[in-house]
């Protein structure tokens, strides 16, 4: 694999309280390692690593905030509870010890079953429409009530994160979860103030819940949102198919309170708008910082050949280069990359970089899903 230039990665950022060293952000991963909801020593120690290896931001697996059914797995950790938030106090000491830098990122699944696991929680699933996809019925449709401790409840996790130590935190936002089911018009049929024909309507929950997050934490506490335009319901779905559709949906969300927008592709490399500017045009992230002024993170298949759906269906992928990467950030489209799989397999993948060594990267295989290292 050649070497590009890489100074661009390595030059530091700041964005309201946070200060980073450098470009390069660990994206969530959902890694189903903390039984009863509670992050051990092992999971501290595994962040830990990736922030002694010079990752400037690690954002953590998607952590459920404290509703019924927020998530989908038993062991996915919990940020709610003193026994889980006395992991994740641990957790955030190890990744400051080792001089990093973190942020929770903040769930709730709302319908969406996972596919690794049959495990279904005793209380009934809730979201928008009662939908888990375009005609899946699954769960109640929230009421008003649901929806207004929903709000508190994300309010108290952005208070604890804070409260933690936390450098910032996500809000999942995307991938056909709770937030993105209220933006899709295939899951949000809602004929209140939360639902509507445009997406403009439909993103009034989100900006409900960055509201009460922002308050929660003050004016200079970073907020980051994580979206996207595809659903694992549905890999080719499109919330915004022109700009001005994709300013409508996020211009009204960081006047909200979102400080950073990190837009999730399977690709990154690949143009939002090709029809407007062409097949190197800007990605989504590019698109999302032109069009808000918002910092951004982009996202999708960093360092590998393969996308990140295919290794759950046991595809594997190699190491490619990061000269598409580097044109980029180096053209200023977007502020922060997030890399997932190649830092699972390899800790040290943001140090290897700098240093040049990365000809002994090794290949992303789906049996590392298995493991905590």
């Amino acid at each position: 694999m050649n070497a590009p230039q890489v100074d661009i990665l390595f030059q530091p950022f700041r964005i309201k309280s946070l200060s980073l060293k450098n470009r390069i952000v660990m994206a969530p991963m959902t890694r189903s390692f903390s039984p009863a909801g509670v992050p051990g020593e092992n999971v501290a120690a595994y962040y830990r690593r990736r922030a002694e290896a010079e990752v400037g931001l690690i954002l953590s697996e998607g952590t459920a905030i404290d509703r019924p059914a927020s998530r989908n797995d038993p062991q996915v950790p919990f940020f709610h509870g003193e026994a889980a938030l006395a992991g994740w106090q641990r957790v955030i000491n190890e990744v400051h010890a080792a001089g990093g830098k973190m942020g929770p990122q903040l769930w709730h699944v709302g319908a969406v079953a996972s596919f690794q696991t049959d495990w279904v929680p005793d209380v009934p699933v809730e979201s928008p429409s009662g939908l888990a996809a375009p005609g899946v019925p699954r769960g109640e449709i929230m009421s008003d009530e649901a929806i207004a401790d929903t709000l508190a409840a994300y309010s108290r996790a952005a208070a604890d994160a804070k409260r933690l130590g936390f450098d910032t935190f996500e809000i999942h936002g995307a991938h056909g979860y709770l937030i993105d089911q209220f933006f899709w018009s295939e899951t949000n049929l809602r004929k209140d103030r939360f639902g509507g024909a445009t997406i403009k309507d439909r993103a009034r929950f989100a900006g409900e819940v960055l509201k009460e997050m922002r308050a929660a934490v003050g004016p200079d506490y970073p907020i980051i949102l994580r979206i996207s335009q595809w659903k694992q319901q549905n890999y080719t779905a499109r919330l915004a198919e022109t700009p001005d559709a994709m300013a409508d949906w996020l211009v009204p969300l960081v006047e909200a309170g979102a400080d950073v927008l990190h837009c999730s592709q399977r690709r990154f490399w690949e143009p939002e708008f090709p029809d407007q500017d062409g097949a190197n045009g800007l990605n989504f992230a590019g698109w999302a910082k032109k069009l808000t002024g918002a910092a951004a993170i982009s996202v999708g298949s960093v360092g590998l050949s393969g996308d990140f759906l295919g290794s759950f269906g046991g595809e594997s992928a190699s190491p490619v280069g990061l000269d598409n990467l580097v044109q980029r950030m180096e053209r200023d489209e977007f502020d922060l990359i997030a890399v997932g799989r190649a830092l699972i397999t390899e800790p040290r993948w943001a140090a290897k970089v700098r240093t040049g060594e990365t000809d002994n990267m090794p290949d992303f295989s789906p049996a590392a899903l298995g493991e905590l290292f």
